[in-house]
C-alpha cells in the first residue's frame, strides 16, 4: 500500500479553479456526480485538488487520521465512509490538523461534527450530514487505493471538484479532455448569458420575439416531436 500519489499538474488544477462542478459534470455527460446528499458545510465552500483516497471501516475513522498525516498542499482526502450515519467520522481537531498540514479538503461518504467549529475554521469539508456520536479508532482500513465514494469510483490521483452543488470525480486518464470539454461549455454559457441580457434589454423596448433567445438546438430536437 502507497500512502503517496503524484499530484495533479499545477496547469491542471488553476484551469479547473476557473471552473464549476456543473460544467465539469456537463463535461463528462451529466454523469461523475456524487450522491446529492454530499455537500459542504458551509455555504460558498470550495476545493480542487488532487484525490488521496482512504478506505474505512463504517463508523471508524483511524485510517483518516493517518490519511490526513499522508497529505498536504495540493491533496484532497476522498474517504469512503460506507454512507454510515451513527458516527461522526472527523470534527474540530482534525479539521485544524487537514488545515495546518495543507491539506485542499475533505470529502467523505458519511457524518461530521462540531459543525459551528468547521464552519469557523474554513477548510473545505464536503459530508452528508451532522451527529455528535463519535467514531471507533480500531480499523482496519487502506490509504490509496481504488475506492467508491458516494456512488462514484476514485483513484488515486483523480480531479476533484467540489463547490455548493456538491462533488464531481474526473478520472486523471481523462482530465484534459474534459476540461476542454468544460472550457469549450463555459464560454457558450458566457455568450448565452450575454444574448439573454441583451434581450432583456431589447424587450424592455418593444422586442417580444421570445425565440430569438432560445439555444440553436432547441427547434432541432422539437422537430422530432413534430413541432
Amino acid at each position: 500500500m502507497s500512502y503517496t500519489t503524484s499530484l495533479l499538474s499545477k496547469e491542471i488544477i488553476e484551469r479547473a479553479k476557473k471552473l464549476n462542478t456543473t460544467l465539469i459534470s456537463d463535461a463528462l455527460g451529466c454523469t461523475g456526480s456524487m450522491d446529492y446528499k454530499v455537500k459542504p458545510v458551509s455555504s460558498g465552500m470550495k476545493v480542487v485538488g488532487t484525490a488521496l483516497t482512504v478506505d474505512m471501516r463504517a463508523g471508524d475513522n483511524l485510517f483518516l487520521h493517518q490519511g490526513i498525516y499522508c497529505g498536504g498542499e495540493g491533496f484532497v482526502l476522498v474517504a469512503d465512509g460506507k454512507g454510515h450515519t451513527e458516527n461522526a467520522y472527523l470534527g474540530e481537531l482534525m479539521a485544524k490538523a487537514a488545515k495546518a498540514i495543507g491539506i485542499e479538503g475533505i470529502v467523505i461518504d458519511g457524518l461530521v461534527r462540531d459543525k459551528e467549529s468547521l464552519i469557523e475554521i474554513g477548510l473545505p469539508i464536503f459530508a452528508k450530514g451532522f451527529i455528535p456520536n463519535g467514531p471507533f479508532k480500531d480499523g482496519p482500513g487502506a490509504i490509496n487505493i481504488p475506492i467508491s465514494c458516494a456512488g462514484v469510483t476514485v483513484f488515486p490521483g483523480d480531479l476533484i471538484v467540489g463547490d455548493d452543488d456538491g462533488v464531481v470525480v474526473v478520472s486523471k486518464e481523462k482530465i484534459e479532455q474534459v476540461l476542454e470539454k468544460a472550457e469549450a461549455k463555459f464560454k457558450y454559457e458566457e455568450k448565452r448569458l450575454q444574448t439573454i441580457v441583451s434581450y432583456e434589454e431589447n424587450r424592455k423596448v418593444g422586442n417580444t420575439d421570445k425565440f430569438s433567445i432560445a439555444p440553436v438546438w432547441l427547434a432541432e430536437k422539437m422537430r422530432e416531436f413534430g413541432n
